[in-house]
Protein backbone atom coordinates (compact mmCIF):
# COMPACT_ATOMS: atom_id res chain seq x y z
CA UNK A 1 0.00 0.00 0.00
CA UNK A 2 1.63 3.61 -0.55
CA UNK A 3 1.42 6.09 1.55
CA UNK A 4 -0.60 9.19 1.12
CA UNK A 5 1.10 12.27 0.59
CA UNK A 6 1.52 14.67 3.51
CA UNK A 7 1.37 18.19 2.61
CA UNK A 8 4.56 19.68 3.77
CA UNK A 9 4.45 22.95 5.61
CA UNK A 10 0.82 23.53 4.88
CA UNK A 11 0.45 25.57 7.91
CA UNK A 12 2.55 28.26 6.40
CA UNK A 13 2.03 27.47 2.70
CA UNK A 14 -1.71 28.88 3.70
CA UNK A 15 -0.37 31.56 5.57
CA UNK A 16 1.40 32.88 3.29
CA UNK A 17 -0.97 32.77 0.77
CA UNK A 18 -3.60 34.61 2.74
CA UNK A 19 -6.56 33.37 0.95
CA UNK A 20 -9.77 35.08 1.67
CA UNK A 21 -13.13 34.79 0.75
CA UNK A 22 -14.27 34.33 -3.00
CA UNK A 23 -10.47 34.48 -4.27
CA UNK A 24 -9.30 32.10 -7.09
CA UNK A 25 -6.37 29.84 -6.14
CA UNK A 26 -4.09 27.43 -8.14
CA UNK A 27 -2.77 24.29 -7.21
CA UNK A 28 -0.03 24.16 -9.55
CA UNK A 29 1.36 20.82 -8.37
CA UNK A 30 -1.97 18.81 -7.13
CA UNK A 31 -0.71 15.77 -6.35
CA UNK A 32 -3.07 14.38 -2.93
CA UNK A 33 -4.78 17.69 -3.29
CA UNK A 34 -3.78 19.06 0.13
CA UNK A 35 -3.32 22.18 -0.28
CA UNK A 36 -6.31 22.62 -1.98
CA UNK A 37 -7.68 20.69 0.15
CA UNK A 38 -7.18 23.66 2.97
CA UNK A 39 -7.80 26.44 0.33
CA UNK A 40 -11.34 24.79 0.21
CA UNK A 41 -11.57 25.03 3.60
CA UNK A 42 -10.67 28.55 3.66
CA UNK A 43 -13.43 29.77 1.67
CA UNK A 44 -11.96 30.05 -2.15
CA UNK A 45 -14.29 30.67 -4.70
CA UNK A 46 -12.73 28.73 -7.10
CA UNK A 47 -9.73 26.10 -6.91
CA UNK A 48 -7.59 24.75 -10.05
CA UNK A 49 -5.62 21.41 -9.14
CA UNK A 50 -2.91 21.15 -12.06
CA UNK A 51 -0.70 18.33 -12.22
CA UNK A 52 1.40 16.80 -14.93
CA UNK A 53 0.89 13.27 -13.60
CA UNK A 54 -2.46 11.76 -14.54
CA UNK A 55 -2.56 9.48 -11.54
CA UNK A 56 -2.83 12.45 -9.70
CA UNK A 57 -5.56 13.62 -11.32
CA UNK A 58 -7.78 10.60 -11.90
CA UNK A 59 -6.80 9.96 -8.50
CA UNK A 60 -8.19 12.60 -6.64
CA UNK A 61 -11.07 12.24 -4.28
CA UNK A 62 -12.26 15.82 -3.77
CA UNK A 63 -15.53 16.47 -4.26
CA UNK A 64 -16.03 20.54 -4.52
CA UNK A 65 -17.67 21.87 -7.64
CA UNK A 66 -15.32 24.81 -7.02
CA UNK A 67 -13.03 22.30 -8.20
CA UNK A 68 -11.34 22.23 -11.38
CA UNK A 69 -8.43 19.67 -12.49
CA UNK A 70 -6.50 19.92 -15.51
CA UNK A 71 -4.00 17.74 -16.63
CA UNK A 72 -0.37 19.66 -17.60
CA UNK A 73 2.83 21.16 -16.52
CA UNK A 74 2.57 24.35 -14.37
CA UNK A 75 5.25 25.43 -16.89
CA UNK A 76 2.68 26.40 -18.84
CA UNK A 77 0.19 27.64 -16.12
CA UNK A 78 -1.02 30.65 -17.61
CA UNK A 79 -1.85 29.35 -20.48
CA UNK A 80 -3.48 26.11 -19.24
CA UNK A 81 -6.14 28.25 -17.04
CA UNK A 82 -6.78 30.70 -19.22
CA UNK A 83 -7.51 28.49 -21.96
CA UNK A 84 -10.37 27.31 -19.19
CA UNK A 85 -11.54 31.47 -18.47
CA UNK A 86 -9.43 32.41 -15.85
CA UNK A 87 -7.55 35.55 -16.97
CA UNK A 88 -5.44 36.26 -13.11
CA UNK A 89 -5.70 34.57 -10.15
CA UNK A 90 -5.01 35.85 -6.28
CA UNK A 91 -2.73 32.64 -5.13
CA UNK A 92 -0.44 29.82 -6.43
CA UNK A 93 1.33 27.54 -4.52
CA UNK A 94 3.77 25.09 -5.89
CA UNK A 95 5.37 22.20 -4.29
CA UNK A 96 8.23 20.85 -6.33
CA UNK A 97 9.07 17.60 -4.78
CA UNK A 98 8.27 14.25 -6.24
CA UNK A 99 5.09 12.95 -4.40
CA UNK A 100 4.87 10.16 -1.87
CA UNK A 101 2.80 8.45 -3.86
CA UNK A 102 5.48 8.43 -6.87
CA UNK A 103 8.09 7.61 -4.43
CA UNK A 104 6.40 4.76 -3.25
CA UNK A 105 5.17 3.50 -6.38
CA UNK A 106 7.29 0.44 -7.75
CA UNK A 107 6.24 1.07 -11.15
CA UNK A 108 7.05 4.64 -11.97
CA UNK A 109 10.69 3.52 -10.84
CA UNK A 110 11.59 6.60 -8.89
CA UNK A 111 13.02 5.01 -6.12
CA UNK A 112 15.89 1.91 -5.24
CA UNK A 113 13.65 0.98 -2.19
CA UNK A 114 11.30 -1.17 -4.16
CA UNK A 115 12.59 -2.62 -7.66
CA UNK A 116 10.40 -1.37 -10.64
CA UNK A 117 11.02 -0.66 -13.96
CA UNK A 118 13.44 2.52 -14.87
CA UNK A 119 11.43 5.28 -15.81
CA UNK A 120 11.25 7.94 -12.94
CA UNK A 121 8.97 9.90 -15.56
CA UNK A 122 6.67 12.04 -13.23
CA UNK A 123 4.15 12.16 -16.55
CA UNK A 124 3.58 9.61 -19.33
CA UNK A 125 4.92 11.94 -22.45
CA UNK A 126 9.14 12.15 -23.01
CA UNK A 127 12.42 9.51 -22.46
CA UNK A 128 12.53 7.69 -19.61
CA UNK A 129 15.54 7.20 -17.11
CA UNK A 130 16.35 3.98 -18.87
CA UNK A 131 16.73 5.74 -22.22
CA UNK A 132 19.04 8.07 -20.74
CA UNK A 133 21.07 6.16 -18.75
CA UNK A 134 21.40 3.23 -21.73
CA UNK A 135 22.15 5.78 -24.67
CA UNK A 136 23.93 8.67 -23.43
CA UNK A 137 27.89 9.10 -23.42
CA UNK A 138 30.00 8.25 -20.46
CA UNK A 139 30.55 12.39 -20.00
CA UNK A 140 27.06 12.81 -20.35
CA UNK A 141 26.35 10.49 -17.77
CA UNK A 142 28.70 11.52 -15.54
CA UNK A 143 27.72 15.26 -15.96
CA UNK A 144 24.06 14.77 -14.76
CA UNK A 145 25.46 13.04 -11.92
CA UNK A 146 27.90 15.48 -10.91
CA UNK A 147 25.51 18.48 -11.53
CA UNK A 148 22.15 17.87 -10.52
CA UNK A 149 23.04 15.11 -8.20
CA UNK A 150 26.38 16.72 -6.83
CA UNK A 151 27.20 13.25 -7.11
CA UNK A 152 31.67 13.31 -6.12
CA UNK A 153 32.04 9.67 -7.54
CA UNK A 154 30.11 10.68 -10.61
CA UNK A 155 32.89 9.59 -13.31
CA UNK A 156 33.22 6.37 -11.42
CA UNK A 157 29.48 5.51 -11.77
CA UNK A 158 29.06 6.88 -15.18
CA UNK A 159 31.92 4.86 -16.56
CA UNK A 160 30.34 1.57 -14.77
CA UNK A 161 26.61 2.19 -16.29
CA UNK A 162 28.33 2.14 -19.35
CA UNK A 163 30.44 -0.89 -19.04
CA UNK A 164 27.35 -2.87 -17.33
CA UNK A 165 24.29 -1.91 -19.37
CA UNK A 166 22.06 -1.89 -20.61
CA UNK A 167 19.29 -1.40 -17.47
CA UNK A 168 15.67 -1.87 -17.15
CA UNK A 169 15.14 -2.26 -13.65
CA UNK A 170 15.61 0.25 -10.72
CA UNK A 171 17.59 -2.37 -8.48
CA UNK A 172 19.79 -3.35 -11.22
CA UNK A 173 20.77 0.37 -11.65
CA UNK A 174 21.07 0.74 -7.73
CA UNK A 175 23.39 -2.53 -7.17
CA UNK A 176 25.92 -0.90 -9.47
CA UNK A 177 26.07 2.46 -8.40
CA UNK A 178 26.28 0.68 -4.58
CA UNK A 179 29.26 -1.26 -5.85
CA UNK A 180 31.02 1.30 -7.36
CA UNK A 181 30.11 3.65 -3.85
CA UNK A 182 30.73 1.19 -1.07
CA UNK A 183 28.95 1.95 2.48
CA UNK A 184 28.74 5.87 3.04
CA UNK A 185 28.03 7.83 6.25
CA UNK A 186 24.94 7.64 8.59
CA UNK A 187 24.05 4.72 6.47
CA UNK A 188 23.14 6.63 3.65
CA UNK A 189 22.45 4.75 0.58
CA UNK A 190 24.75 5.02 -2.20
CA UNK A 191 22.14 5.45 -4.96
CA UNK A 192 20.51 8.39 -3.44
CA UNK A 193 22.40 10.98 -5.25
CA UNK A 194 22.43 9.27 -8.74
CA UNK A 195 18.69 8.26 -8.33
CA UNK A 196 18.08 11.87 -7.13
CA UNK A 197 20.10 13.31 -10.29
CA UNK A 198 18.54 10.99 -13.37
CA UNK A 199 14.82 12.07 -12.06
CA UNK A 200 15.36 15.91 -12.25
CA UNK A 201 16.99 14.93 -15.62
CA UNK A 202 14.12 12.93 -16.76
CA UNK A 203 11.76 15.38 -15.81
CA UNK A 204 13.13 18.83 -16.49
CA UNK A 205 12.40 19.64 -13.25
CA UNK A 206 15.33 23.16 -13.06
CA UNK A 207 13.51 23.88 -16.49
CA UNK A 208 10.07 23.04 -15.87
CA UNK A 209 10.45 25.36 -12.51
CA UNK A 210 12.03 28.43 -14.29
CA UNK A 211 9.09 28.61 -16.89
CA UNK A 212 6.59 27.63 -13.90
CA UNK A 213 7.80 30.60 -12.02
CA UNK A 214 7.85 32.89 -14.92
CA UNK A 215 4.05 31.47 -15.76
CA UNK A 216 3.10 31.74 -12.36
CA UNK A 217 3.91 35.82 -12.30
CA UNK A 218 1.68 36.12 -15.68
CA UNK A 219 -1.10 34.27 -14.24
CA UNK A 220 -1.19 36.44 -10.61
CA UNK A 221 -3.18 39.35 -10.51
CA UNK A 222 -1.45 42.79 -8.77
CA UNK A 223 -1.29 42.07 -4.85
CA UNK A 224 -1.70 37.80 -6.02
CA UNK A 225 0.29 35.50 -4.23
CA UNK A 226 3.12 32.82 -4.74
CA UNK A 227 4.39 30.51 -2.71
CA UNK A 228 6.85 27.80 -3.60
CA UNK A 229 7.92 25.12 -1.15
CA UNK A 230 11.47 23.62 -2.81
CA UNK A 231 13.28 20.26 -1.60
CA UNK A 232 16.67 20.57 -3.49
CA UNK A 233 19.25 23.65 -3.12
CA UNK A 234 19.27 23.99 -6.97
CA UNK A 235 15.70 24.37 -6.93
CA UNK A 236 16.05 26.83 -3.66
CA UNK A 237 18.64 28.44 -5.06
CA UNK A 238 16.68 29.31 -8.67
CA UNK A 239 13.25 30.56 -6.55
CA UNK A 240 15.30 33.10 -4.25
CA UNK A 241 17.34 34.34 -7.33
CA UNK A 242 13.73 34.27 -9.55
CA UNK A 243 12.52 36.41 -6.59
CA UNK A 244 15.34 38.37 -5.64
CA UNK A 245 15.70 39.52 -9.35
CA UNK A 246 11.55 40.29 -9.70
CA UNK A 247 11.69 42.12 -6.46
CA UNK A 248 14.67 44.84 -7.43
CA UNK A 249 16.41 42.92 -4.58
CA UNK A 250 19.69 42.00 -7.03
CA UNK A 251 23.53 43.66 -5.71
CA UNK A 252 23.84 46.59 -7.52
CA UNK A 253 26.42 46.57 -10.55
CA UNK A 254 30.41 47.79 -9.56
CA UNK A 255 32.66 49.79 -11.69
CA UNK A 256 33.61 46.14 -12.98
CA UNK A 257 30.31 45.56 -13.97
CA UNK A 258 27.80 48.72 -14.30
CA UNK A 259 24.41 48.75 -13.75
CA UNK A 260 22.12 48.02 -16.22
CA UNK A 261 18.17 49.91 -16.29
CA UNK A 262 16.35 47.97 -13.86
CA UNK A 263 12.74 47.01 -14.65
CA UNK A 264 10.16 47.50 -12.73
CA UNK A 265 9.36 45.11 -9.74
CA UNK A 266 7.61 42.29 -10.71
CA UNK A 267 7.33 41.41 -6.70
CA UNK A 268 7.29 42.98 -3.31
CA UNK A 269 10.69 41.47 -1.24
CA UNK A 270 10.01 37.92 -0.52
CA UNK A 271 9.97 36.87 3.41
CA UNK A 272 12.44 35.03 4.95
CA UNK A 273 12.54 31.59 3.75
CA UNK A 274 10.86 29.11 5.91
CA UNK A 275 11.65 25.73 6.85
CA UNK A 276 10.01 22.64 8.72
CA UNK A 277 9.93 22.60 12.25
CA UNK A 278 11.52 19.82 14.35
CA UNK A 279 7.62 18.73 15.21
CA UNK A 280 7.15 17.96 11.60
CA UNK A 281 9.83 16.71 10.58
CA UNK A 282 9.43 13.44 13.18
CA UNK A 283 5.98 13.71 11.98
CA UNK A 284 7.22 13.57 7.70
CA UNK A 285 10.96 12.70 7.37
CA UNK A 286 10.45 13.80 3.81
CA UNK A 287 9.69 17.45 4.67
CA UNK A 288 13.52 17.56 6.43
CA UNK A 289 14.61 18.83 3.29
CA UNK A 290 12.05 21.51 2.23
CA UNK A 291 12.15 25.29 1.99
CA UNK A 292 9.64 27.74 1.50
CA UNK A 293 9.67 31.07 -0.29
CA UNK A 294 6.93 33.11 -0.80
CA UNK A 295 6.37 37.12 -2.35
CA UNK A 296 3.37 38.76 -3.52
CA UNK A 297 2.90 40.53 -7.20
CA UNK A 298 2.85 43.93 -7.79
CA UNK A 299 0.99 45.75 -10.51
CA UNK A 300 4.07 45.95 -12.85
CA UNK A 301 4.01 44.07 -16.24
CA UNK A 302 5.25 40.63 -16.09
CA UNK A 303 8.58 40.45 -17.59
CA UNK A 304 8.97 39.38 -21.33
Amino acid sequence: MTARHVPVLLDEVMAALALGTGDVFVDATFGAGGYTRAALARGVGRAVGLDRDATAIAGSTIDDPRLMLIEGRFSVMDRLVGDRGIAAVDAVAMDVGVSSMQLDTADRGFSFANDGPLDMRMGSDGPTAADFVNGATEAEIADVLFRLGDEPKARRIARALVNDRPFHRTAQLAAVVRSVCGPQPGGKDPATRTFQALRIHVNDELGELEAGLRAAERLLRDGGRLAVVSFHSLEDRLVKTFFRDRSGSAPAGSRHRPAVAAAAPTFTKAARAVRPSPHEIDRNPRARSATLRAATRTSAPARG
